[in-house]
């Protein structure tokens, strides 16, 4: 009786272990990428620190370019993000532009406020 019930009990997380392996996707570097810049420009925005983005702007709109530019991994449906990463481009330019013409921080805040947004987007539309 042990023999079964530590077989069954072998069989069960060997089970469990590969439906969770195949559930996760691949890593996408870019967006990862992308992301780790906007949260730590994105948050100290909320608590009215800009300082953040006004030094990393430059290196948002690389990280906006590499992720667009970029193949998706496997169990992405890029076609359906395209234009949405092409509309985070196009606003993480403006940002920029913003930025180096040294605008009002409610400005700032404004339109990173709605690249945060469209980014939760993408990364919804990227989970289904």
């Amino acid at each position: 009786m042990k023999k079964i019930v530590l077989f069954v009990s072998v069989f069960a997380t060997m089970f469990l272990a590969k439906s969770v392996q195949a559930q996760e996707k691949a890593k996408w570097n870019e967006k990862d990428a992308f992301h780790e810049v906007m949260s730590k420009t994105f948050h100290p925005a909320e608590e009215g620190k800009l300082e953040p983005i006004r030094a990393r702007s430059g290196e948002m709109l690389t990280k906006a370019i590499a992720w667009k530019n970029s193949d998706a991994p496997q169990g992405y449906n890029k076609a359906a993000i395209q234009k949405n990463l092409n509309k985070l481009v196009k606003g993480v330019k403006k940002l920029d532009k913003l930025v180096k013409k040294n605008a009002s921080d409610t400005d700032l805040k404004g339109q990173l406020t709605e690249l945060h947004t469209l980014f939760h987007e993408i990364t919804e539309k990227c989970e289904h």
